[in-house]
């Protein structure tokens, strides 16, 4: 039985494609050789629905994305994938760039231009992700960013610690169960980060990433699931308030 999920803007078909038939058997080719990341060399991509393009081309599930590319999906249009030690969800109408780090199987940095994305990062280096208001830095988590038309940025670290940077406003972010964020470009420099609520992604998303890399959610581990508010603890009432809540004035 799935977990309760709160839609703004989308549909249950855009948060459950990990059911899909095919999707399954993308995952089925994937681990064909016994571990996601020995599949680069003969391509890294789970499934494809709908156009996608790489560096401007048309996208094919025979295609390798690598570091240095940029990946475009169109209208209802999704696309997962693999790189090294970290898996992605990019939903329709998103743009982002793979920037290279130490190594071609290792992404440094991905710039969110616009859209939504899914997405579960190995341990080890610090990493980057970056929209236009705001920047995130990654160790080993699980997340949810969408980068609005309207400037807004709304961003859930769904397990892990992350660093959360906009303008003159600085946080870190640990979380075992959904901690959301709204980053605002219109307050105030010192206080653009807001609380949210977790909005338009799923715990088996996430469960379905994680595995995509050989790695847990951070609630699989324990053996339980906390309240899904977007304060990010398994307590319904948490032992501190989320992060961003000092900075909102009281009303």
């Amino acid at each position: 039985m799935g977990t309760r999920h709160q839609l703004e803007g989308l549909h249950d078909q855009d948060v459950l494609w990990m059911r899909r038939r095919e999707t399954l058997q993308g995952v089925a080719a994937l681990l064909a050789t016994g571990t996601a990341g020995a599949a680069w060399a003969r391509g890294n991509i789970v499934t494809l629905n709908g156009d996608a393009r790489l560096n401007g081309a048309r996208l094919s599930l025979n295609d390798t994305i690598q570091t240095g590319d940029i990946v475009e999906t169109g209208p209802g249009s999704m696309l997962v994938f693999t790189v090294g030690s970290s898996a992605f969800h990019l939903r329709q109408n998103t743009r982002m760039s793979l920037q290279r780090g130490r190594t071609l199987n290792l992404v440094s940095a991905l710039r969110l231009l616009t859209g939504a994305l899914v997405s579960v990062w190995g341990r080890g280096e610090r990493r980057q992700i970056a929209t236009p208001t705001l920047t995130i830095g990654i160790r080993g988590t699980g997340v949810y960013t969408e980068a609005r038309p309207d400037g807004r940025t709304y961003f859930c670290n769904c397990y892990g610690t992350v660093d959360l940077s906009a303008a003159n406003t600085r946080l870190t972010s640990q979380a075992d169960y959904h901690q959301s964020f709204w980053a605002e470009p219109d307050l105030p420099a010192d206080r653009r980060l807001r609380p949210a609520q977790a909005i338009n992604h799923t715990d088996e998303e996430l469960e379905f990433l994680a595995a995509l890399v050989q790695q847990r959610t951070r609630w699989s581990e324990l053996g339980y699931k906390g309240v899904k508010d977007g304060k990010g603890y398994m307590e319904e009432r948490p032992p501190a308030a989320h992060p961003a809540a000092p900075l909102q004035p009281a009303r």
